[in-house]
């Protein structure tokens, strides 16, 4: 006798239970893990929705996710930026190491609710783990999304330690304090800084590196050296330019990035002045750029793709001994290095 046709409980999907609760998949993916990360009458949502539409997690699933195969989420802003392709570089090259699963996704809007919108995604995708680059770790640190989000995650060179998300960096502090170092040692007592701006960590970090040198070698901090500007080219160029046109202008100029170091090596060409007879520049990460102006710049290396891979490994790590206590937020240090090339020059007298 043939059996009545019964409605399979696949038809359900966390999805549709989010919908109903009024919540993220994320949310419904914690409460059924029994993740202590939701607040209990959004959990009391969640299961009155599960009981009001039948859902049942696939079993087959879920003894997949108990083994938890990594499958690693990244997502980035701006691809053509040298940064983040080194970055993106460097997460594709731990994926191949470790024999792992990778999704990277654009983003484009900064927003946090634009963001929790892309985790949301990657997580239905499989995601059980996220990358984030700067200025996403710090985003999320700070906001409700570091309890809800509910898998692990590792921030990439965030600029100074986190609280709630482990991290992979270099001390920036001690690095921007070795730079301007560097510039005092060649006779420059006049340096001005470009500052990086909105939430990215490195506009105290690096700013407070180089007022520690400024203080160690007795000179004083003058505010109308230090500039804030957006981490690209085209706001370089007028931080460049208010710096370059100052009645008394820098010897010397520092920057946040290499992108903003090379606009201000265009600016001083364009006002006629020599680089660096007139005026040295120096920058920060040694991305590609660094060797593709003239004249060649001086950098402090930060290991962007070594710090991604890094990354890597300490989620696969976790993901793969998951009855291991979940650690602290911690920072992992890489060296960090100064190259020395041809746009910083000595100041005699």
């Amino acid at each position: 006798m043939a059996r009545a046709p019964r409605r399979s409980s696949q038809a359900v999907t966390m999805a549709m239970v989010a919908q109903r609760a009024g919540v993220s998949t994320m949310t419904v993916s914690n409460v059924i893990n029994g993740r202590q990360t939701t607040a209990e009458p959004t959990r009391q949502l969640v299961l009155e929705a599960i009981r009001e539409l039948g859902y049942r997690p696939n079993a087959a699933a879920q003894a997949l996710a108990s083994a938890i195969q990594p499958h690693i989420g990244l997502l980035y802003h701006n691809a053509q930026n040298g940064f983040v392709s080194a970055l993106l570089i460097g997460a594709l090259a731990g994926a191949s190491k470790f024999r792992v699963q990778l999704t990277a996704q654009p983003f484009e809007r900064r927003e946090l609710a634009s963001i929790g919108d892309h985790i949301d995604q990657l997580i239905r995708d499989g995601v059980n783990a996220l990358l984030l680059p700067p200025p996403l770790g710090e985003i999320i640190n700070d906001s409700p999304l570091a309890r809800q989000i509910g898998i692990p995650m590792i921030a990439l060179a965030p600029g100074d330690t986190l609280s709630r998300i482990p991290s992979v960096r270099i001390d920036d502090v001690s690095a921007a304090h070795e730079m301007t170092r560097h510039l005092i040692a060649m006779g420059h007592r006049r340096i001005g800084f470009i500052r990086a701006n909105g939430t990215n960590l490195i506009r105290q970090t690096r700013h407070r590196g180089y007022c520690a040198a400024l203080e160690e070698a007795g000179l004083p901090y003058d505010p109308a050296l230090v500039v804030d500007s957006a981490l690209n080219y085209e706001t370089g160029m007028t931080a460049a330019t208010m710096l370059l046109t100052l009645p008394r202008r820098p010897s010397a100029i520092l920057s946040s990035n290499d992108e903003m170091a090379a606009a201000t090596i265009s600016v001083a060409h364009r006002m006629g002045l020599s680089v660096p007879g007139d005026v040295s520049v120096c920058g920060f990460d040694d991305d590609p750029l660094a060797v593709k102006i003239w004249p060649e710049l001086t950098t402090m290396h930060q290991p962007i793709a070594q710090i991604a891979e890094r990354g890597m490994a300490e989620l696969v790590q976790r993901l793969r001994d998951p009855g291991k206590e979940a650690p602290q937020p911690e920072a992992i240090y890489l060296p960090y290095t100064l190259i020395q090339r041809e746009s910083v020059g000595r100041v005699e007298g």
